[in-house]
């Protein structure tokens, strides 16, 4: 990440409006809805509406939970309705001059458009000194940054995505300076912010900067300073947004896989070229980013923690108590097993990250890394055979919900062959033969499958006995080898 030249950063601290915490509270993105919240604005900055018709704020404010938040909260004023804009009200009062109505920032053409320029044209956005205020010349906040090769566009228009948990992503219709249609873009607004940066930014440009098309392409992104104590100079930065390429009318992986499993049909030739798609985006990011060997210090953490998913599975799963000792061994025989090196990888690999893309194959989505994990640990370098036991796990969930969908039948025969030649087509690319890390391989799927086992205990219960079988095929299977 570009660090952002600002060696101190005085922010004034303002109230936070009457009408924003009751809002906040009820967005899909606020994480603390089991308790009461507790909200400061520590900073924030304004945008310069393009038009001139809206004003442009966006609030950092800090939930003081037990584990604190920092939200980035994007507004907008205006002094009339913004038409179509009833959805995305946040609230309306009146003052001495008249009316004014404060919208949710993604669905206001006037955010969307001058977010997009911050982007487009390298800019910089400053701290202002209340939400009225615009680009006041203060302490740099925010800066943008234009991707390297890539045309600049015009705004054409706007549009939220819906049915997003934990951000906000624009989808943006452009044209190039002739006034032709070009391709769309889709940005990617983060609510939570996290010190550092985010993985789905910087392995999504590395791959791209490699000349790889596994990933769609990246368009911009626009990195942030705050406040924070907790940092040796007071001070965070992180990525506050990112755009890249919009892939519409396409279908993810999960879908076309469900829908083949469904029929019976033969999925085997698209599994197989799924695995060298892996194995190709392992590659690019093993050669662009940093990785390392791995130490036996590493193989040591790697299993505790297995050894702490399996605890926490037994707690809400109790059945699974009895695979301790055969499960031990497994673990034993992986540390002495050889391990691969140590890489940046997708770090939540599954068929719902995967788009099928007519003419251009699959490619891969959404690299934050698996949401639980602190964004400090998501951007170390991983495990390779991490993706790939997700992967292998997902083709089997494809067999369980068709499953439960379908009483007295099995895709399992289906699931199985996917599974191998997913497989094949990994080692077919990489040239790296998986099973010889077998044991790696098998410790990672049944951690895996332990993650799934703990979430469908607390959310899905009917969904449990997936990957409860799957645990005891994995465990049957490699302690009688």
């Amino acid at each position: 990440m570009t660090a952002l030249s600002a060696p101190t950063l005085e922010v004034p601290v303002t109230g936070v409006p009457d009408y924003l915490e009751t809002w906040m509270t009820r967005q899909r993105w606020y994480a603390g809805k089991s308790r009461a919240p507790k909200l400061e604005v520590i900073g924030g900055f304004g945008l310069a509406d393009p038009h001139g018709a809206a004003i442009i704020r966006v609030y950092l404010v800090l939930d003081h939970a037990k584990h604190p938040v920092l939200y980035q909260v994007p507004l907008t004023e205006r002094s009339e309705p913004l038409e179509g804009g009833e959805g995305a009200l946040v609230a309306s009062f009146e003052v001495e001059t008249g009316y004014r109505f404060i919208y949710d920032g993604p669905h206001d053409p006037a955010f969307a458009e001058a977010l997009l320029r911050l982007m487009l044209d390298d800019g910089e956005a400053h701290e202002t000194d209340g939400p009225a205020a615009a680009n006041s010349g203060g302490p740099l906040v925010a800066r943008g940054h234009h991707a390297a090769g890539k045309d600049l566009v015009q705004y054409v228009s706007s549009r939220v995505l819906s049915g997003e948990q934990s951000n906000s992503s624009i989808i943006f219709d452009t044209a190039t300076a002739d006034g032709t249609a070009s391709t769309p873009i889709i940005c990617k607004v983060f609510r939570a912010l996290h010190h550092g940066d985010n993985p789905d930014v910087t392995l999504t440009e590395a791959l791209g900067a490699a000349g790889s098309t596994v990933a769609p392409r990246s368009i911009g992104h626009v990195t942030g300073l705050w406040t924070d104590s907790g940092m040796p100079d007071g001070i965070a930065s992180g990525h506050l947004a990112f755009a890249q390429e919009f892939l519409p009318g396409v279908e993810d992986a999960w879908r076309v896989a469900v829908r083949a499993a469904e029929v019976a049909e033969d999925f085997t030739e698209r599994a197989r070229a799924l695995g060298v798609t892996t194995a190709e985006m392992h590659e690019t990011l093993h050669s662009a980013l940093p990785s390392r060997a791995t130490t036996p210090s590493d193989i040591a953490k790697t299993i505790e923690s297995m050894r702490y998913r399996f605890e926490l599975a037994t707690a809400e799963v109790p059945d699974l108590a009895g695979y301790r000792p055969a499960l031990e061994r497994i673990y034993q025989e992986s540390a002495a097993s050889p391990w691969p090196a140590l890489q940046r990888i997708h770090g939540d690999f599954h068929l719902g990250q995967v788009l099928a893309v007519p003419e251009r194959g699959w490619v891969v989505l959404d690299f934050e890394g698996e949401p639980m994990r602190p964004m400090s640990e998501r951007s170390l370098p991983d495990m390779p055979l991490r993706d790939v036991a997700g992967m292998l796990r997902s083709f089997d969930y494809v067999a369980g919900s068709f499953a439960l969908a379908n009483p007295g039948e099995s895709a399992a025969a289906w699931a199985s062959a996917c599974r191998r030649a997913f497989v094949d087509g990994y080692i077919e690319r990489s040239g790296h033969d998986l099973r010889e890390h077998r044991a790696v391989l098998d410790a990672f799927e049944i951690d895996k499958a332990l993650y799934e086992a703990v979430y469908e205990a607390r959310n899905r219960p009917g969904w449990l006995a997936i990957p409860v079988a799957a645990i005891t095929r994995l465990i049957e299977r490699s302690t009688s080898a």
